[in-house]
């Protein structure tokens, strides 16, 4: 079993390694250069050949022209006028009658070479073609071997004006097997070409992917205590640092959701720890010592009393869980913020009177149109108004504006002369479950959620908040709410108007 696993692997880890990126890569590398290369090789082979031929028929042009001058055709008999002792001259006359033919106008051959018979005789009827042409012609015969010849043919007159058929030709062997050289030759090193041409591949596609590399083993060895390994960028700019922004912008991404969801966690544990500590204490209590009906009813209107807590907890927790992970969605509509003001504020100036505190609104008559979700600006303004009354002592005053803000913004200003937060708590009021403790906030009773809410839903809308405050003066919540809606919550109602939707 154990042979036939590693018989069977082979294939497999070919396979696999066929199936890699860097493989392909390599492969397309080498076969678009394979490609190229041989591309360039017939194109090459075709600029020889064509540069072969041509100097081969520019010879012959060359020899018959010269040839014009050297033959004379008297009494029916060919006459090669040179100097037998001038060796230039010789050496011409032996070239032109290399491979030649001279017919008269009946296509009888009077003097022709062994190379011209092995291409063939001219019959008398093609004979007679070429002495009616007014001018010579080029064409290409073969030999009885396959050679390839270039062959002028013409006339030339005898001394009473009378037309002989003349034809010289030249072997495009020599050439012909020049450019067959250079072919083999280079299909020959072309191998060699195509794997040095892989070797080079393989290694700048190593390269390239090698910050693609990176990202994979970043990711495998991240867990959920290193997530904010970055991956430093190359400084190309090109798509692979691109890939490692985008992968280092997840991993932040990543990072903030592991942390909210361990910071959740620790949360939960510490603040249900405390009511269900009291629960299981009252519990025991009742189970050990009471003796009475009284007793037993007190402990358990005790303990329902920290299950309504822990109940209540446990829904803050659930709806801002929801809020911070996008499951809450937002149903925004134009509504006019100075009139849900003024009707929060009514809503609280009961509990404002039984505290004593002073609870005034001002806002403007012509109202204040925005483009957010009713429930959650409602909710936003319970949750200030109603830590301002909790730390505003009996005799103090708790005032609310809702004005226009230079540019597309509405404010909102909550403003109370309580007890105040130390500038050192300052930074950490909008965390979840962060309370001031000292000695004028240790009788007021809550869990630390609500302006967690005023902050998300602060920043679900667009806007901004501020707050100041001075230990011992008073408190001073600044919101800026945007008035007009993103172009992207732009749709079109039934009417045919532009409104936004969230």
């Amino acid at each position: 079993m154990a042979r036939f696993t590693r018989v069977f692997g082979v294939p497999k880890l070919r396979a696999d390694f066929m199936r890699g990126m860097r493989f392909r890569l390599m492969l397309s590398y080498v076969l678009f250069f394979t490609a190229l290369l041989v591309g360039i090789g017939m194109f090459f082979r075709q600029i020889l050949e064509d540069q072969m031929e041509g100097d081969v028929r520019d010879a012959l042009q060359i020899e018959w022209d010269r040839a014009k001058g050297y033959l004379k055709i008297e009494k029916m008999r060919p006459i090669w006028i040179a100097d037998e002792t001038d060796p230039e001259e010789a050496y011409i006359v032996s070239r032109i009658k290399h491979v030649y033919l001279i017919a008269d106008a009946d296509g009888v051959p009077l003097q022709y070479d062994e190379a011209y018979d092995s291409i063939g005789i001219d019959s008398p009827a093609e004979i007679r073609r070429v002495l009616n042409l007014a001018e010579p012609e080029v064409h290409l015969r073969w030999d009885k071997s396959g050679t390839p010849y270039w062959i002028k043919a013409g006339r030339v007159p005898d001394e009473k004006g009378r037309p002989y058929f003349f034809a010289i030709g030249r072997s495009l062997g020599p050439a012909r097997s020049t450019v067959d050289r250079f072919t083999r030759t280079y299909f020959f090193l072309l191998p060699a070409m195509i794997a040095i041409t892989g070797l080079l591949g393989w290694a700048l596609a190593g390269r390239s992917l090698q910050p693609v590399n990176s990202v994979a083993q970043t990711a495998q060895s991240m867990t959920g205590s290193n997530l904010s390994v970055k991956i430093p960028l190359r400084g190309a700019g090109d798509e692979l640092d691109h890939l490692i922004d985008s992968f280092n912008r997840m991993t932040d991404r990543l990072h903030q959701n592991f942390e909210q969801i361990r910071r959740f966690s620790t949360d939960v544990s510490h603040e249900l720890r405390t009511p269900l500590t009291a629960i299981r204490g009252q519990l025991e209590v009742a189970l050990f010592t009471a003796e009475t009906p009284e007793q037993y009813r007190e402990a358990m209107v005790n303990a329902l009393e920290d299950v309504e807590k822990l109940s209540s907890i446990v829904r803050a927790l659930l709806l801002l869980s929801q809020a911070e992970s996008g499951q809450l969605a937002l149903q925004k509509t134009r509504l006019d913020l100075a009139r849900i003001a003024a009707d929060v504020v009514d809503q609280f100036q009961i509990p404002a009177e039984e505290k004593g505190v002073a609870l005034t609104v001002s806002i403007d008559p012509a109202g204040i149109p925005v483009w957010a979700d009713p429930t959650q600006i409602e909710r936003l303004m319970s949750n200030l108004l109603s830590n301002a009354i909790k730390y505003t002592p009996k005799g103090g005053w708790v005032r609310v504006q809702v004005t226009r803000d230079e540019g597309p913004w509405a404010r909102l200003i909550f403003e109370d002369n309580g007890v105040g937060i130390p500038a050192e708590n300052l930074p950490h009021i909008f965390d979840r479950f962060y309370r001031v403790r000292n000695a004028q906030t240790s009788m007021v009773h809550g869990l630390g959620l609500g302006l967690s809410f005023v902050a998300w839903i602060v920043e679900a809308h667009g806007g901004r908040i501020d707050v100041a405050s001075t230990e011992g003066a008073g408190t001073r919540f600044t919101v800026l709410l945007p008035m007009e809606p993103p172009e992207e919550d732009a749709v079109v109602t039934d009417s045919g108007t532009l409104e936004k939707s969230a």
